[in-house]
């Protein structure tokens, strides 16, 4: 059987969508179709079925996915003994959300790199969906994402169904994020019926598991601003938050020489849906490295920083 098949299963579990893996996979869509019907004609299984939540794969699919990524992951260890090895190479990869406090962590950790040894690093930034799918798919050794509480049964689940552990980062609330020259920039506090006048920065790739982008977007809470612009890179949000006077934006505590550096300012804001948490996710089974360690203690240093500061 080719095994380019199992790893062809996998990309559309990963992506929902027979397109939208193919396009990933950088081949035609009627060749990945008919590549999955001929395995699951070998298997005697069908592995996917179409809903109006995407492709998603049968009980019987389900069980396949779990074998197939298992042998993709033992035949990219075997293909790795032919890479010649280096005692002091620092290998490491991890797939994170677009958040300050994680971003600075990661690079207090890079900053201790040794520069007179190999260095191959890997880091996306990306939705927590995407983390989880790549994580599983071992394109990626472990990561980071983020969630509103309010979601985490949903995420909980899919973490189960792709054979992933996680531990707590953090659990805090969302602050207001906007410019130093807000209107509401003096405030103490706001609240979510003072930010409904004003135009919010949101991230337009968040997906919550088993619910596709518009469910997640129509789901957004009551109350909330009907005046929104979608990004999808970390660094534009500060850009847009500094020269739109009337933005704001939901995010975890930042640190202070970000805020200086773009003149923003953080205010608390009690609201029922901003209560979030961050969990490290990794496979069952998997060995944290030294290098591993060391970053996941410069995220918790960057978080404590963050988390003992003061916003009003």
């Amino acid at each position: 059987m080719n095994t380019m098949y199992y790893k062809y299963a996998v990309e559309v579990d990963c992506t929902r969508s027979i397109t939208q893996a193919a396009e990933n996979l950088f081949m035609a869509q009627p060749n990945l179709s008919k590549a999955i019907k001929e395995l699951e004609d070998t298997l005697g299984i069908v592995i996917f079925k179409r809903t109006s939540k995407g492709v998603v794969p049968t009980p019987k699919g389900s069980e396949f996915l779990v074998y197939a990524r298992n042998i993709l992951s033992e035949l990219e260890k075997m293909e790795s003994l032919s890479v010649p090895k280096s005692d002091g190479r620092q290998n490491f990869s991890v797939s994170i959300p677009r958040v300050s406090y994680i971003s600075k962590g990661f690079t207090s950790f890079a900053a201790e790199l040794d520069p007179d040894k190999e260095i191959e690093v890997d880091i996306q930034e990306t939705n927590s969906l995407e983390t989880i799918n790549r994580v599983a798919e071992g394109s990626f050794s472990f990561g980071i994402i983020r969630y509103q509480n309010k979601y985490e049964s949903y995420f909980l689940d899919y973490l189960e169904y792709k054979n992933l552990c996680c531990d707590l980062i953090w659990e805090s609330e969302f602050v207001a994020l906007m410019s130093r020259y807000h209107p509401l920039a003096e405030a103490d506090s706001v609240g979510c019926e003072e930010l409904c006048s004003y135009t919010e920065i949101v991230h337009g790739d968040t997906v919550i598991p088993y619910l596709n982008s518009k469910e997640t977007r129509n789901n957004l809470e009551p109350g909330r601003p009907c005046k929104r612009i979608y990004i999808y890179e970390r660094c534009s949000q500060f850009d847009m938050l500094a020269h739109m006077q009337s933005a704001f934006m939901w995010v975890s505590p930042v640190p202070d020489e970000m805020l200086n550096r773009y003149g923003l300012v953080q205010r608390s804001c009690t609201a029922p849906f901003n209560r979030f948490k961050d969990l490290l996710v990794y496979p069952k089974g998997y060995s944290f490295s030294d290098l591993d360690k060391k970053f996941i203690d410069k995220i918790y240093s960057a978080k404590n920083e963050v988390a003992f500061q003061e916003y009003r």
